[in-house]
Parts: structure tokens; C-alpha cells; sequence
């Protein structure tokens, strides 16, 4: 079967999915642990394998029987990485038919998607879906080279279900500025009327209102302006992910008309 998909640019950088792993591994690891033979996915690693050897890496930490298969759809990608495959990581041709073994319990997909048109997005994570294993995770988003900033979309086969923004709190000015980083689904539904935007003005709000916690730091200073973000969004978790820069939001608040 010829690959499903198109070649990305394929850049990479070590350490720069650490904020999506951190949260895959604490979010998904009780399903990787009551999966038989778990099995997550590295769709569309890219130019250099690091990504795939990292998510091995931090996934293990969560259930060490995990197995990670990197899959992309350029075959000189994959030859290239077929030297750092070692017991638990294998490396795979194919695209978002997704070719591994089994069905997989997570597939990850980061900057894949950001350079597909809009309209291709639900059809897209239809197709992941359906591939994923019963209580399986797909994770879909985009983030900067070098992984200070970062907004993923966590979809089950049912469909998406939550919007996570993560950053480096040393490096924000403001929430808003993670607007740059919004996966394609809603990237361009950054303008007034729609939720998204609703969502990150009303988080620039609270976070300008906070700003006398900066002097205790920005992660208080973040703390505080998701707390008082919650009383008007549907968030989910609590202080001990706020603590790592990430705050997420039900689908549902941020979901564009088209979805």
C-alpha cells in the first residue's frame, strides 16, 4: 500500500516534544499500563530519529513495557534512522495508515499537521483514530524549534476531547503568545468570534491581573491566572500540572463551527 500522506519538512531538534512527552506519560500512562503489549507511535519523526528515541525513553518511566515504532513516509528518513533502532524501537515506512504491528494504545503527532490545509485536519485524525487500539490516545499539536512553547490536541477514537497549552514560563510575556503555536485545526480561528480567541483574551486578562505574583515568581504568577481562568473555562487537571506551564481545556469550549 503506497503511504497516506505527504513529506514534511522533517526538521527536529533534541529535547523539543519534552513538554508533550512529560504530559503523555503522566495523562496516558495508567492505559499504557493496563494495555497487554503497549505500543505507541512517533508519526512523522522526521530528518533525525531523536524524537522517537525520547518518547522510548519517557514512556518507559510511565510502564517500562512500552514499545515505541517512529513511522515516516519518506524512505531515506527511515534508512537514516534504522541504525538507532534497539530493542522496544523500531523504525517504519508509511503514513497516517499507520503500518505498525498492532494497534497502537498512543500515536503522537507533532508538527505534521501544521503544514496540511485546514480542511484535510478531520479527516486526518478521522483516519489516526481508527487505527488506534480500544482506550487509545492520539495526540496531535505544534510547537516551536526548540520546545519552549507548545499547543497539542488529545483525541480518543470517540474524537478530540481536550486542548493542552504548555510553555517555558521564563520565556512568556504573555499567554496569548502561544497563539503562533496553535495546531492547524485552530490556527486561523484566531480572530474575534471565535472561542479560541475568547479563551486566550480572557487568558491575557487573568494573567495581567496576576502580575503582582510575578514578583513570586512566574510560575505563581501562572498558577494564579489559571485559577482564575477556571471560573470561566471548562480546564481540567489541577496546580500540579499548572506547575509545569500547561494549563488544558476542554474541546468542547474551543471547538470551531467546521468541527
Amino acid at each position: 500500500m503506497r503511504p497516506i500522506g505527504t513529506a514534511t519538512r522533517g526538521t527536529t531538534n533534541p529535547n523539543r516534544l519534552r513538554r508533550m512527552d512529560r504530559w503523555i506519560a503522566a495523562a496516558h500512562g495508567p492505559a499504557l499500563r493496563r494495555a497487554d503489549a503497549p505500543l505507541a507511535v512517533d508519526l512523522g519523526y522526521g530528518a533525525a530519529p531523536w524524537t522517537a528515541v525520547e518518547l522510548l525513553q519517557r514512556l518507559r518511566t510511565a510502564e517500562p513495557r512500552t514499545e515505541v515504532a517512529g513511522i515516516e513516509i519518506d524512505p531515506e528518513r527511515v534508512a537514516a534512522a534504522k541504525p538507532y533502532a534497539r530493542e522496544g524501537l523500531t523504525f517504519l515506512h508509511g503514513g497516517f495508515e499507520i503500518p505498525a504491528p498492532r494497534r497502537p494504545d498512543l500515536i503522537r503527532a507533532a508538527n505534521v499537521l501544521r503544514q496540511y490545509d485546514e480542511g484535510e485536519v478531520a479527516e486526518v485524525w478521522r483516519l489516526l483514530c481508527a487505527r488506534l487500539a480500544p482506550g487509545g490516545l492520539l495526540v496531535e499539536g505544534t510547537c516551536d524549534e526548540i520546545g519552549r512553547r507548545h499547543v497539542w490536541v488529545a483525541l480518543g477514537p470517540e474524537g478530540p476531547r481536550t486542548v493542552t497549552f504548555a510553555t517555558r514560563l521564563g520565556s512568556l510575556d504573555r499567554p496569548s503568545d502561544l497563539a503562533e503555536r496553535l495546531p492547524k485545526a485552530l490556527i486561523h480561528r484566531n480572530v474575534p468570534g471565535e472561542p479560541v480567541h475568547a479563551f486566550l483574551r480572557d487568558f491575557d486578562r487573568a494573567w495581567a491581573a496576576a502580575a503582582p505574583y510575578a514578583a513570586l515568581g512566574a510560575r505563581q504568577r501562572w498558577i494564579t491566572a489559571v485559577r482564575a481562568l477556571s471560573a470561566d473555562w471548562p480546564l481540567t487537571g489541577g496546580v500540579r500540572r499548572w506547575r509545569q506551564g500547561e494549563v488544558t481545556v476542554r474541546w468542547a469550549a474551543l471547538r470551531p463551527d467546521a468541527y
